[in-house]
């Protein structure tokens, strides 16, 4: 259930807004863990959703997220990536799903679990997230409706 939770809140965070002051106060512990596993970290910008700690920042070039539990572990991390970096099954799995749709968000999820992706998947009707399974197939996530 507790990676259930920290999956959800990871997905979430990318669909919804930051509702908290603009002045975030980070326990030591989370601070000391991002600093000792991220010390090249660059831009870093915090935030807590549901007892999750997130930080964004560039590192190598790169745009992450990693979300650190409130006694310092980290409990997943993920990155924008684009078609050409998923696995090649799920990139041609995935070209079957975009005929009728354009991807506007593509992102790579690293927790205790391994490796996982999601693509939200939009046209004038609907939005569609996907979930890679076993890095082979795409199982629809989550369908909303824009009408």
């Amino acid at each position: 259930m507790k990676p259930l939770l920290i999956i959800l809140t990871v997905i979430s965070s990318f669909f919804t807004k930051d509702s908290a002051a603009t002045e975030c106060i980070i326990d030591c512990k989370v601070l000391q863990s991002f600093e000792s596993q991220f010390t090249n970290a660059k831009e870093v910008d915090w935030s807590i959703t549901s007892n999750i700690y997130k930080a964004q920042f560039a590192l190598d070039g790169q745009y992450i997220n990693a979300f650190f539990s409130a006694d310092g572990e980290l409990v997943a991390m993920t990155k924008n990536v684009s078609v050409n970096q998923l696995p090649l099954m799920l990139q041609t799995e995935l070209k079957k799903q975009t005929a009728k749709y354009w991807i506007t968000e593509l992102f790579e999820l690293s927790n205790e679990e391994g490796t996982s992706y999601y693509v939200t998947l939009e046209n004038a009707d609907e939005k569609v997230v996907l979930h890679s399974v076993s890095n082979k197939n795409w199982n629809k996530y989550k369908k909303t409706s824009k009408i």
